[in-house]
């Protein structure tokens, strides 16, 4: 890690999604490629004016898969890059995800969630798209997934999604929503922030090989390395291998094990009132506002329960979750969404403890919707 000095450091009244922009300036984003949708349209409006400001380019494209596929492009031409979307737009990167992930191409997504399915609800917040950020494109890989829950960590988490992406050559993805997307909240640039150091030193000119972390060199085109990309199964020199079935099936180990093997230096979780617990709720990203207001009120009122905050969705924190829920009787997971990340809480802690608080129609759940569901978790 380097140490980066900001410009536009100090104290700022943000909207989220301006904070996920800064953000990106902030870890050197130097391309921006995307197409308007709301609720993320304010990061590329943001952008098409800050980022020529930084040094960086801007394109507005005919659709979202073709700024995903300019996005990895420019990743490859030697700028950290990104896009912003929503809804719709999201199930349109799916298929250029994949080849990311099958070409390590260390870029950033940003997804604003809003209710579905198809163009559902433009203008109003969801948590729909969980599983799709896991499970969207075909085959089985590994990518990385932040939900922040304040505009603070719109810019924080999007700096380290940067940083990630870079770390171990995969996808990262900012999952938010409308809410935070559109609030305006009090939030600090600081000074300085840490910059993964992504340049590989040396020439690589014909093998691939990954280091201790599973993960090989960090090279782009125009560097005087021999470069070769595939959207197929192959070798660690680019080569396709397809058509070989043991090349292939360790090609996707290999996508798997450079995250799930570096699982403790990615997952990130925060714990509140984890002590004498008899109710824990486990959530992410707007949710966890009216939930740890409720678990406050709990508190306040004489009920053991703890707020279990997941920072990073994919890959899951298991070890933190299973910790955390241990001694409780019941775990509560609000979510808006009909119930997809209990399925994987369930699976974790046990599904005759967990309780599913789905919330939908866009609307977010209320402190006393939560403590209500507490009180009757400890009855």
């Amino acid at each position: 890690m380097r140490l980066k000095t900001l410009k536009n450091n100090g104290l700022k009244i943000l909207q989220g999604n301006e904070a996920c922009a800064e953000g990106a300036l902030a870890a050197e984003c130097k391309f921006f490629a995307g197409y308007p949708i709301t609720p993320s349209t304010e990061i590329p409006e943001h952008l098409s004016s800050r980022i020529f400001e930084e040094g960086g380019r801007y394109v507005q494209f005919e659709d979202e898969l073709a700024s995903i596929c300019a996005v990895i492009g420019g990743r490859w031409g030697g700028a950290r890059s990104m896009t912003a979307t929503s809804g719709p737009g999201f199930t349109l990167v799916q298929e250029a995800i994949g080849y990311a992930i099958v070409t390590e191409s260390p870029i950033v997504i940003a997804d604003i969630m809003r209710g579905g399915p198809s163009t559902g609800q433009p203008t109003f917040p969801s948590q729909q798209d969980v599983m799709q950020a896991k499970f969207g494109s075909h085959g089985d890989y590994e990518l990385i997934a932040l939900a922040p829950s304040s505009v603070q960590e719109m810019f924080d988490f999007t700096v380290r999604a940067f940083n990630l992406a870079d770390q171990y050559r995969v996808p990262a993805l900012v999952m938010s929503d409308e809410i935070l997307g559109h609030m305006r909240e009090k939030m600090v640039i600081p000074d300085q922030v840490e910059i993964f150091d992504y340049r590989h030193e040396g020439i690589t000119r014909t093998y691939y090989k990954p280091d201790e972390n599973h993960v090989p060199p960090r090279i782009s085109f125009f560097e005087g390395h021999s470069v070769l990309l595939d959207g197929q199964l192959h070798d660690e020199r680019g080569i396709r291998a397809g058509h070989l079935p043991e090349v292939s099936a360790a090609a996707v180990r290999h996508y798997s094990d450079k995250i799930l093997k570096n699982i403790d230096k990615i997952t990130d979780v925060k714990k509140f009132h984890e002590k004498d617990m008899d109710v824990a709720v486990v959530a992410y990203g707007s949710v966890v506002r009216s939930a740890l207001s409720a678990v406050n009120q709990a508190r306040e009122n004489g009920l053991k329960a703890g707020l279990l905050k997941i920072n990073s969705l994919w890959p899951i924190p298991e070890k933190e979750i299973e910790a955390f829920c241990k001694n409780a009787k019941k775990i509560i997971v609000p979510e808006m969404n009909i119930g997809q990340y209990i399925r994987e809480v369930a699976r974790i802690v046990g599904k005759e403890r967990t309780v599913a608080m789905p919330c939908l129609g866009g609307m977010l759940h209320t402190p006393q919707t939560i403590l209500n569901k507490i009180k009757e978790g400890i009855q």
